[in-house]
């Protein structure tokens, strides 16, 4: 079974990609427009483009809504992760202003919200992430992408930040790769 994957984003599609092993991905097909994301909570926000692309193609989909949270921010940027820098803010913007905001050491918490529609039977599911870490005291790495450089997971006992580790490294501790198994388990319980 084919699902829709309810993104633009080139980062998320290879990542989801290389995390399914036994589900196929679409990409949201052109013209398909997803709701903004003006949530108060990830899973608000991934409920919202997983119904829009569901109800929009009449097949199943799935979305997600990830980001990061600071303990010395209470818990942001959050939501607003790809935006944190501003509406139009770069990765690198983002990044350079959470080097400016967050103290090294304290702590960081990927989270990722997934949701599953089935537009037919009106069928939903959610599946949480989470993957904590700390701030790093500076950027290492070339891999990842967003705020990659600084997160040294609590996970990998080498001190690496997850812009350091390689995608399976990363892809068996990080928030998406936790909902994804927990997504392609529920679909194997199903089949």
């Amino acid at each position: 079974m084919a699902l829709i994957l309810a993104t633009r984003n080139p980062h998320k599609l290879r990542e989801f990609t290389r995390l399914l092993s036994v589900t196929e991905l679409e990409p949201l097909p052109d013209g398909i427009e997803l709701p903004p994301e003006t949530g108060d909570t990830f899973l608000e926000n991934a409920l919202a483009k997983a119904r829009a692309a569901a109800a929009a193609t009449g097949r199943a989909a799935i979305a997600d809504d990830s980001g990061i949270a600071a303990d010395a921010l209470d818990g942001r940027p959050g939501v607003r992760s790809a935006r944190y820098g501003g509406e139009h803010a770069s990765d690198q913007e983002n990044l350079e202003l959470l080097i400016r905001e967050v103290p090294s050491g304290t702590g960081l918490h990927y989270v990722c919200s997934l949701v599953y529609v089935e537009p037919r039977s009106g069928e939903e599911q959610v599946f949480e992430g989470r993957c904590d870490g700390l701030m790093s005291a500076e950027p290492r790495g070339a891999g990842g992408f967003g705020y990659d450089p600084v997160f040294l997971p609590l996970d990998d006992p080498g001190g690496r930040t997850m812009a350091e580790l390689s995608d399976g490294e990363k892809d068996a501790i990080s928030h998406r790769g936790r909902a994804l198994r927990a997504l392609e388990d529920w679909l194997s319980r199903r089949a």
